[in-house]
């Protein structure tokens, strides 16, 4: 049985602040962009639209109030505890009702824990949302290594060591004798970790995205017509990944003094990623959202340093799980949203990486499923947990 967060001498309660004078010196920086202009613009097909980009720093330096933003960050429960020598943060949130399940989320790149904001606390009290208190978890939502409020590792590390890391913290930090893990982007990878090295805590996994690959490689015709798809839809997108996954330490030196330079990068994913129409971002995100998540990368300068888990995977050995074609043997529940931008493959090909137990083929929603649809993505968290105690009872 774990210790109650209050008594746990491994963590220290934690709030963010930024300074007034380093809040001046980032909305100067904005308001003194050297805007320059492009030859025939193309819209969103250069990469971030200029016109979208300029509304957006207007609305950054004369209306959005990053003091609303704070204290909605420090309104959760924040605690950081040295793990593995890395000084980690987390949001915690004790769930209600005798026994709540564990759960540990995890975000990835360009994320941040801000992503889950709107679903931790119906995750954690459903009965105060319309729900079961049978349904509760306590929520763990750690800020990666080397991203947002987390300390960076003292080299790249890629999403398996950043496993072990997360296993730590909900084990020996936190006393967890067993967990489930949720994740998308890198946090599905993260979690395929912990389900394959960490098996004997992490006891499911619940992810939104495919980041794992077979090293057989597709066996059917459905499954090659997928891969090459899927690599054709690629082309496109592999620009910023082959950079940072490269040469992640060039790139810093352009973004760490240009907030808009940051904000430009971190947006063109959040429109090409999403299930929104060319040019309408705002029908999935708002500007305070967008922004919130820009202004962790930029107060905690970060962006260097979150960057080093695309080099961190290329180590590590890069999208195949198991070169002897082990899978993922503890319970995986996959959440299949339309608009992924890493093209789900047939079930056939995910089956033989993981023990798909749960698949849902959701309506609608991109790559960011907790902020563009987190009713779905909290329901189907909930349904995979419910078959799993239908199967332990």
């Amino acid at each position: 049985m774990k210790d109650s967060i209050e008594t746990n001498s491994k963590v220290t309660p934690f709030q963010f602040k930024v300074s007034e004078e380093d809040l001046e010196k980032i909305l100067y920086r904005v308001a003194s962009y050297p805007w320059h202009e492009m030859p025939d613009d193309g819209g969103w097909d250069y990469g971030t639209n200029m016109d979208y980009l300029k509304e957006l720093c207007n609305y950054w330096v004369n209306e959005f109030d990053w003091r609303v933003q704070e204290k909605k960050i420090n309104s959760f429960s924040n605690y950081k505890a040295l793990v593995d020598g890395i000084d980690m943060h987390f949001v915690f949130e004790e769930g209600s009702g005798k026994n709540p399940t564990p759960l540990i989320i995890s975000h990835g790149w360009p994320g941040s824990v801000s992503e889950f904001f709107e679903i931790i606390q119906p995750l954690a009290h459903p009965e105060r949302f319309g729900g079961k208190i049978e349904d509760a978890f306590t929520v763990i939502i750690p800020s990666l290594p080397g991203f947002g409020f987390s300390g960076r590792p003292p080299r790249p590390y890629g999403p398996r060591k950043m496993a072990s890391i997360l296993n730590s913290l909900m084990t020996d930090t936190l006393g967890f004798e067993s967990y489930l893990a949720q994740g998308g982007d890198w946090g599905g990878a993260i979690c395929s970790w912990l389900g394959f090295d960490h098996f004997s805590a992490c006891s499911a996994i619940h992810i939104n995205v495919l980041t794992m690959r077979h090293p057989d490689g597709p066996q059917t015709a459905e499954e090659r017509a997928w891969e090459n798809q899927f690599n054709a839809d690629q082309i496109m997108q592999d620009g910023y990944r082959t950079q940072q996954a490269t040469r992640p330490q060039t790139l810093s030196y352009s973004m760490m003094d240009s907030p808009v330079g940051i904000a430009a990068w971190l947006i063109e994913k959040f429109h090409d990623w999403s299930d929104v129409e060319t040019g309408k971002i705002e029908s999935a995100f708002s500007k305070d959202e967008l922004l919130t998540n820009i202004m962790i990368y930029i107060s905690t300068r970060t962006f260097n340093s979150a960057s080093w888990i695309y080099y961190g995977r290329r180590e590590e050995g890069g999208r195949i799980l198991s070169p002897e074609g082990k899978r993922v043997e503890v319970p995986t529940g996959c959440a299949v949203f339309p608009a992924e931008m890493l093209n789900w493959a047939p079930r056939s090909y995910v089956e033989r990486i993981y023990n798909v137990q749960h698949w849902t083929e959701m309506p609608r929603g991109g790559h960011f499923a907790a902020m563009e649809e987190p009713e779905l993505l909290l329901g189907d968290i909930r349904n995979f947990a419910r078959s799993l105690r239908g199967k332990d009872s």
